[in-house]
C-alpha cells in the first residue's frame, strides 16, 4: 500500500488491484497494421551536461525494449516524436538509433516492419528558407533511412511554419519526396496540440481547406502513399477524413484519446494505428488486436477500453510532455533501470500526475511486475518527500 498525492493536495492510500497481462505473441496476423512509437532509454552513468550535449543512450536497453514490442507482433515507428526528436534527441543520435534498430529488426525471427521518421531537424532553421532547401534537408535524412532498409515516415517540419510557407511550397516539397521515395511513404499530420509551432500546417488556417489540400496531394500519386498518420486528437475529423481516402491508402490513427473506437471502426471504415501509447500498453494492444483478428469485438474492448483513461492522462495538456509517461511505465515495468530521460525531460511532469498514471496503469493491467512497480513508485514518492511504510 502506498500514500499517493491527489490533485487537491491530500494523500490517499492505494493498494495495487490489477491482474497484469502476460505478454505473448499473436496467434495469427493482425487485421490492423499497428506501429508502436518507442522512446529512447538514457544511460545516466555516461550523461554529462544533459541540457547542453548529445544524450547518452543505453543502447542495449533501448533495443531490448524494441525486441519486446516485436515479440508481441507490433511494428515499430522509430525516431519519432516519442523518441524525443527535437526535445533532447538530435539527428546524429536519431540516425544511430535508426541504424541500430533496423539491423536488429533484420535479425528478429518475426521480421517486423520498421518505419522511421525523416525530418529536417539536423539543419539550422536559418538555412531553411525555401522549398529547395527544405526538400534537400528531408532528402538527406531519407537517404540514411532507405539505405539502412527502413520505410519513410515524412515527419511534420517546423521549417514550413517558420517561413510561413504557402500551400504551393508544401506541395513542391512533398510531391518530390513522395514521388522520389523508394517505397510508399507514411505522411504525418501532427497537430499543434502536440507542438504549438506547427499551427497552420499545410499553409492552411482552416481545417477543411487543409483536408482538401492533403487529400489532393495523396490522390495525385496514391500508389506511393502507404498511409497518413493524423495526430489531431479529433475523432470526428479522423472518421470523416479516412472515408475520403483513396482505396488502399491507410489512415493510421495518432489519436491517443480515441484509438480503441477508431481501430474498431464504424462498419464501413476503420483506422490502423501508429501510436506512442502502444509502446506503453503493448500487452493490451497486442492481445486486443489478436482478438479483433478473430472477430471478437467484445474481448477487443475488454482489453483496450481500460487503457484509454491511462492514455488520456499520459497525453493530457501540455501534450508534448507525454513521453514522460511512456518512460515512466517502462521503468515501473523493469524495461529500464532508471527514470532518466534525455535532456532531463522527466522533470516536466509532476508527482501527482505520475501517481495517477501509476493507478490507471494498474487498473488497465499494464503493470507487469507489480512488486517491482510498487517498490519503484515508493522510491519516487520518497524523493518527493512522501513517506510510505509496508
Amino acid at each position: 500500500m502506498l500514500n499517493l498525492p491527489t490533485s487537491d493536495g491530500r494523500l490517499e492510500k492505494y493498494s495495487l488491484t490489477g491482474m497484469p497481462l502476460v505478454p505473448c505473441g499473436p496467434s495469427q496476423p493482425f487485421t490492423r497494421t499497428a506501429f508502436a512509437a518507442a522512446h529512447v532509454i538514457s544511460d545516466p552513468l555516461r550523461e554529462r551536461n544533459p541540457w547542453d550535449t548529445r544524450p547518452a543512450v543505453d543502447w542495449d536497453a533501448t533495443l531490448q525494449f524494441r525486441q519486446g514490442l516485436w515479440d508481441q507482433g507490433l511494428a515499430l515507428a522509430e525516431a519519432m516524436d516519442t523518441a524525443q526528436r527535437g526535445m533532447g534527441v538530435d539527428w546524429k543520435t536519431a540516425r544511430e538509433l535508426i541504424e541500430r534498430t533496423l539491423a536488429a529488426a533484420k535479425a528478429h525471427p518475426l521480421q517486423p516492419r520498421v518505419a522511421c521518421g525523416a525530418g529536417t531537424d539536423h539543419a539550422p532553421p536559418m538555412s531553411l528558407t525555401n522549398a529547395d532547401q527544405i526538400r534537400a534537408a528531408y532528402e538527406e535524412q531519407a537517404e540514411v533511412i532507405e539505405s539502412a532498409g527502413g520505410q519513410l515516415i515524412l515527419m511534420a517540419s517546423k521549417a514550413f511554419t517558420q517561413i510561413k510557407a504557402i500551400p504551393d511550397v508544401y506541395h513542391t516539397v512533398y510531391r518530390a519526396l513522395i514521388d522520389g521515395a523508394a517505397e510508399p511513404v507514411i505522411l504525418h499530420w501532427l497537430g499543434d496540440v502536440f507542438d504549438p509551432a506547427l499551427s497552420g500546417y499545410w499553409g492552411c488556417s482552416e481545417i477543411d481547406v487543409a483536408n482538401d489540400f492533403v487529400l489532393k496531394l495523396i490522390e495525385e500519386n496514391p500508389s506511393k502513399v502507404d498511409g497518413i498518420k493524423i495526430s489531431l486528437l479529433d475523432r470526428d475529423h479522423e472518421e470523416k477524413f479516412r472515408a475520403r481516402l483513396p482505396e488502399r491508402v491507410r489512415l493510421y490513427t495518432g489519436d491517443d484519446f480515441n484509438y480503441a473506437d477508431l481501430i474498431q471502426g464504424d462498419g464501413q471504415h476503420f483506422s490502423h494505428a501508429l501510436l506512442g501509447i502502444f509502446a506503453a500498453i503493448a500487452p493490451a494492444a497486442s492481445q486486443a488486436l489478436d482478438a479483433l483478428s478473430h472477430n471478437d469485438s467484445k474481448r477487443f474492448h475488454e482489453l483496450l477500453a481500460p487503457t484509454v483513461p491511462l492514455s488520456r492522462e499520459i497525453f493530457k495538456a501540455p501534450t508534448q510532455y507525454y513521453k514522460v509517461g511512456i518512460a515512466f511505465l517502462a521503468w515501473l515495468n523493469g524495461g529500464q533501470a532508471n527514470f532518466i530521460m534525455p535532456g532531463g525531460l522527466q522533470s516536466s511532469r509532476d508527482i501527482t500526475h505520475l501517481s495517477r498514471v501509476f493507478k490507471l496503469a494498474d487498473q488497465a493491467r499494464i503493470l507487469s511486475q507489480p512488486d517491482l512497480a510498487e517498490h519503484r513508485m515508493g522510491a519516487l514518492l520518497s524523493i518527493h518527500g512522501i513517506s510510505n511504510s509496508r
